[in-house]
Order: C-alpha cells, then structure tokens, then sequence
C-alpha cells in the first residue's frame, strides 16, 4: 500500500507519517524543504524520538520524499497512492490544490480506484476547506468528477510534535500522548485496513471541538498568561502554582462547553482536564512560550479557541472569568519578532483596546467587551508594576 502525505514537518513525519507506516503504507511525503527532501531520500528512513524519560526511539521506514517542484513526479504519486493526507497548515491548503486536483482528475481518466483525501490541519473541517480550495481552481464539471471518487473525511489530530537537527538527519521530537481521529462517514475507500491506533467515528465535531476549546485554549492561555510573567516555557510557568491554578480553572470552565452542548459527561471532562495538564507539564519537553503563542490574531478570532468557549458560555450565562483574563493576556502578547503581535499592538495604540476587541474577536455584547477591557488594565497595571 502507498500514501501520498503532503507536509514533511513535524506532525507529518511524527503523527502521520508514523502512523501510516506502522499500518503498512509506504510513504511519500512532498515537501518545500530541499534539504529535509534530500535528507529523506539519502536515508530513505527517518527517526522519532519520544519526549519520555527513556527518550525511545524509533525509525520509520520506507519513506521517501519529493519536492514541491517535482511536478509530474508528484502526479504520478497521486495516480500510485491509495491514501492521500496533508499537513501543510491551514494556510497552506490553497498552495497544494492546483496539483492535488490535477493528479486527481488524471486519476479518475485512468479508472483508478476511490481514494480518500484526508487534511490533517490544527483547525475545524480541514479536509472539507481543502475541498472547497480545489472546488475554486477546477471547473464545475471536473468537480463532479473529482466528487465521484474522492472522499473527503475529516480529522483531529493531537500530537506535540518538535524537531532536532541531528547527525541522523532531522530527528522528531514526540511526546508520547497522540490522537488522530477520522470520521469514518466522510470515506469513500472502506476496503482499506484501518490506520493503526487511529479512532473513527460517524460524528467528528466534538472531538475537534474539545482538542481546539480545551487542549489548544489551555495551550494558548497558558502561554499569554506566562508570557507576561516572564516565563520562557509551558513547563517552567506550571512550576507557579498559581498559573497551574489558573490552567485549571480555564478548562473547567470551557469543560463546560462540553457538558452543556455535546452532553459529554463530566466526570470524562474531569478525567480529560487532568491528562491535559499532565502534557502540558512534563518536563522532557521545552515548549517555548513566544512559540504557543505565536499568531494572536488568528487565536483571537470568533470561531477560535479563545473565543468561541467564551461566547457560548456568556449565552448560556455561565461563568467566563478565567477565559475572558485568557483573552485579555492575548492582547497584550507583545512580540516584535512576530508579525501579527505587531499589528495587533499597533492596531490597539491607534484604537483604542475596547475597539481592539470588538474588530478582532467580533464580540458584540457590551458586557463582555467591558469585562475584557477591565481585565486588560488590570494586568497591564500588575506588568508596569513589576517592571
């Protein structure tokens, strides 16, 4: 069996590349990264190493790689495979869909089989934004075509997932907790064996939900609240019991979410709170604050980790505290090596901070824009304070 995987970066090689070769798929992945193809290539073989007290490695092969430029090399991989995912990046999807939409429509002229097309991406419904992306580069009736043999299925995807140069190539850095959940409703090829230790489903929603509102948010909110303490790592801020307090807090109140609209149980919620924490704490991991928090203004749109909980919860007029000072902190991540940092400052200098919040997190109810702002002043007054 051959996969087609586009995006050789960290979750590529360290979740899905790993998982498709332990499930038997010779792998392919397509990469902008000349080096890291070459790398590939030379040794046809790369190596994951888990963030554990053992640091456990193992190789996965064969594997082999092609440059993003490589065409009609990357065709052919389109016409051979019988599984293609990506991992690209959301922002990225766009990028791959004049290729992947040719390759397909070659694909459907020879009579190949059904093929499942699955975007492994940190947001909600990947696979269904990639589809739209090749929807806007073909015509309607090669769409029809496209739709007659391809399966969309979308995914979750949870892994920390880190890289290191080494003299075996780039190595990736794995934490030993990961999740890759398929929605099994969305598929058009069934005749293939399972992903090994991948969980399907026939409703995907609220395990996206619960990796972006839970795991992400307490991810983010960590790390903006850290970032104005000082701390350089998720790891060394949950040293400070109060910031570990804080964690908590926040995802028991975007636990309830949970509870609330999916009528998960809370005892699961509880159970899934405390593993969460855990991740975040172990300390053979180095995650670098300015890196979690990177990309504020994306972190602050409506349908995003931070805000999406947070409107829900004031609707249904549940506790939002620990969230809404989350929120404030993010606005004032001031990073001036990252670009959105910049405008969101420079946005904040020229308007004001209670028009900040309303243009990026779309918020429209005036109590919850006023309990931000108060909250945003408070711990801009502890920062000047401290400095």
């Amino acid at each position: 069996m051959k996969a087609l995987h586009f995006g050789a970066g960290n979750i590529g090689r360290g979740l899905i590349g790993y998982l498709l070769n332990k499930t038997g798929y010779e792998v392919c992945f397509v990469d902008a990264d000349q080096k890291l193809v070459e790398s590939i290539n030379d040794r046809q073989q790369y190596v994951i190493e888990l963030l554990n007290e053992n640091h456990t490695q193992e190789t996965v092969s064969p594997v082999r790689a092609l440059h993003t430029t490589a065409q009609n090399e990357i065709i052919e991989a389109i016409l051979e495979a019988d599984i293609i995912t990506t991992s690209v990046g959301a922002q990225n999807l766009s990028r791959i869909a004049p290729i992947l939409s040719k390759g397909l429509l070659t694909r459907k002229q020879q009579s190949k089989p059904p093929i499942n097309v699955m975007a492994n991406e940190n947001t909600i419904n990947a696979s269904s934004q990639l589809k739209e992306e090749v929807k806007s580069v073909v015509s309607a009736h090669d769409m029809e075509e496209i739709m007659s043999f391809v399966g969309f299925p979308n995914s979750a995807i949870d892994r920390l997932s880190l890289s290191e140069n080494r003299s075996e190539g780039e190595v990736a850095l794995v934490e030993p907790y990961y999740e890759w959940i398929i929605n099994r409703s969305e598929m058009v090829n069934k005749d293939l064996p399972p992903i090994k230790n991948a969980t399907y489903v026939d409703t995907l929603k609220p395990h996206i939900e619960r990796k972006l509102y839970m795991v992400n948010m307490g991810h983010a909110a960590t790390a903006y609240m850290a970032h104005l303490k000082g701390y350089p790592t998720i790891q060394r801020a949950l040293q400070d019991s109060r910031l570990e307090e804080f964690l908590r807090a926040t995802l028991q109140e975007s636990a309830r979410y949970f509870t609330h609209i999916h009528h998960m149980d809370e005892q699961e919620m509880d159970a899934f709170i405390e593993k969460t924490v855990d991740r975040f704490k172990n300390e053979n991991i180095s995650d670098d604050i300015l890196r979690v928090g990177r990309s504020p203004i994306r972190k602050l749109g409506p349908e995003e980790r931070l805000i999406k909980p947070a409107q829900v919860l004031f609707d249904l007029d549940l506790p939002i505290e620990n969230l809404t000072t989350a929120i404030a902190a993010a606005f004032l991540f001031d990073n001036p090596e990252d670009e959105e940092s910049v405008t969101l400052q420079s946005y904040i200098d020229d308007q004001g901070i209670e028009q900040a919040i309303t243009h990026f997190t779309e918020f429209k109810e005036t109590t919850i824009v006023s309990k931000i702002k108060s909250q945003y002043l408070q711990l801009k007054k502890e920062q000047a304070l401290k400095s």
